[in-house]
């Protein structure tokens, strides 16, 4: 399988694109000055205990507090709460807990009121990012992760990720971490670790109390309900967590963000450098590798399949729905219990990929076509168990129920990626009333004016539908060329296949939309 990640970067934020065998499997969005991530740690102060929920109201700066369970507590919260209280008061120097005496665990069927109090301040790191109307989702039972391994403050427990099968590698990994690791910090070991030496994990792990240090010496001044450690971004966040030998490209459009992303991959895993690319092309990224084109076709209700099935996709509040239809695909020389397993296969592992791609978390139900035979519907749910091996979210599966329903739980850590693939109406704009076509020149050409007569703009690109921008190419004396006379300047123009045709943007000579 050849992976390679395309990623777009603009002003507005930066896009990854996660694709296997040309395939667009996952789609990730980072905005600019997007708070809230999983893995941020902030210093909360408590707002209100709910002991029939038995979990507090946490404020982190958000518009809604944030939520934290009993159970998201961790087993070592008071020693958190003790060492937030001894460093805030600024009695005891050092970043390390080698000298630092661990509280018991509390009690795992214990109430919350009797482990925090109202105005408590306390450090909880993001578990889940803001989705709906809930604000973030907290946990207490920090964690700092690095590629190889994460460190666990307030235990002395070594754990193994349980896809690392073979006992002589268990063994062997958990014998160089006890050797390294600081007391009082616990790890836990990830799969990509498999067959790395001693020089990679211990860099992995320094790296990582690196960070808990930064954290605890930002802990005295931190003002609660703000940050007080962030993740990386979510473009190196990715990388660390799924940059393996199986990717052939990492394509960036941005030379800045390449030489961040290509230090750090030199830094995780010098070897695999070569594969950083500064994408150059005047196409834009995503039309160049077809990834705008695949995205118009897989978000939306109605998926089509090769074969000619279709998925219709409904999201409700509670749950998403998937329902299976066979369309005009007949059974041709196949009977109908065939047919139906062919389509269902076919349907599972675009449903394995939409799961992905649309990062679908919550409950998930699936209505396959109704298959009679037994032996059948085993086959299909292994199919589709085998398919689901590639998703990094945690997830179960249930075996399909006498009516052909499967349902999944799928971890949902942010909110779903969705996005618009029906354009508004281009003579509309979406509003019923029409605008005439023939002023659109004259509403182009007005801002120009504006822009580069009066604002003093310099060296601006016009972004527009590919037909305005083959009309404003056209001719001899086309009147691109009519503007360079008039404005004393060239205007660069570039056509955006995924603008409605009256729709136009200006971007200065630093890539960033000027606002009309």
């Amino acid at each position: 399988m050849v992976k390679e990640l395309i990623i777009d970067s603009s002003p507005l934020g930066v896009t990854i694109a996660l694709v296997e065998d040309r395939q667009l499997v996952e789609l990730h969005k980072e905005q600019i000055n997007t708070n809230y991530a999983v893995g941020d740690i902030y210093l909360g102060r408590i707002k209100k205990i709910m002991p029939g929920l038995n979990a507090a109201f946490v404020d982190v700066g958000y518009e809604k507090d944030a939520f934290l369970h009993y159970f998201d507590l961790g087993p070592q919260v008071q020693s958190l709460i003790k060492l937030t209280k001894i460093k805030r008061n600024g009695s005891v120097n050092g970043t390390l807990l080698d000298n630092f005496k661990l509280e018991g665990d509390i009690n795992k069927a214990g109430k919350i009121s009797e482990v925090v109090s109202k105005n408590l301040v306390l450090p909880v790191q993001i578990a889940k990012e803001p989705i709906s109307t809930k604000g973030p989702r907290l946990s207490s039972d920090l964690s700092i992760a690095g590629r190889y391994i994460v460190l666990v403050p307030f235990s002395n427990v070594i754990s193994i990720s349980k896809k690392i099968k073979s006992n002589t590698e268990r063994n062997r990994l958990k014998k160089i971490i006890e050797s390294i690791k600081p007391k009082n910090f616990g790890v836990i070991i990830r799969t990509v670790s498999e067959s790395k030496g001693v020089a990679e994990l211990q860099k992995d792990l320094l790296d990582s109390v690196t960070k808990w240090e930064n954290f605890i010496k930002k802990l005295p001044d931190a003002e609660p309900s703000k940050r007080v450690w962030g993740e990386m971004d979510r473009t190196s966040t990715l990388i660390r967590d799924i940059l393996s030998t199986d990717f052939t490209n990492v394509y960036v459009n941005d030379a800045n963000l390449f030489e961040d992303i290509r230090s750090y991959v030199h830094e995780i895993s010098p070897e695999m450098e070569k594969i950083v690319k500064l994408y150059k092309h005047k196409e834009h990224i995503f039309e160049h590798f077809g990834i705008e084109k695949q995205i118009k076709n897989s978000f939306g209700k109605t998926v089509n399949l090769a074969g000619g099935a279709y998925l219709v996709v409904e999201h409700t509040e509670a749950l998403h729905v998937i329902d299976v239809n066979s369309g005009n695909r007949t059974a041709s020389k196949e009977n109908q219990e065939e047919n139906a397993l062919q389509v269902n296969k076919e349907a599972a592992k675009e449903i394995a990929r939409q799961l992905r791609l649309r990062d679908m978390g919550g409950i998930v139900v699936i209505d396959f076509i109704d298959m009679h035979k037994p032996v059948n519907r085993k086959m299909l749910f292994d199919y589709l168990k085998d398919l689901m091996l590639l998703d990094r979210a945690k997830h179960t599966i249930l075996p399909p129920s006498k009516f052909g329903l499967v349902q999944i739980t799928r971890q949902r850590v942010r909110p779903e990626m969705n996005i618009v693939t029906s354009e508004k109406c281009p003579t509309c704009d979406g509003t019923g009333e029409i605008k005439a076509s023939i002023v659109l020149m004259d509403d182009i050409e007005n801002n120009l004016t504006y822009i580069l007569q009066e604002q003093n703009e310099k060296n601006i690109t016009l972004c527009v539908h590919p037909y305005i921008e083959a009309f404003i190419n056209k001719g001899l004396i086309s009147l691109k060329w009519k503007w360079f006379f008039k404005f004393g300047q060239r205007i660069k123009i570039k056509a955006m296949s995924s603008y409605n045709l009256t729709e136009f943007h200006v971007l200065s000579s630093k890539e960033e939309e000027i606002k009309l």
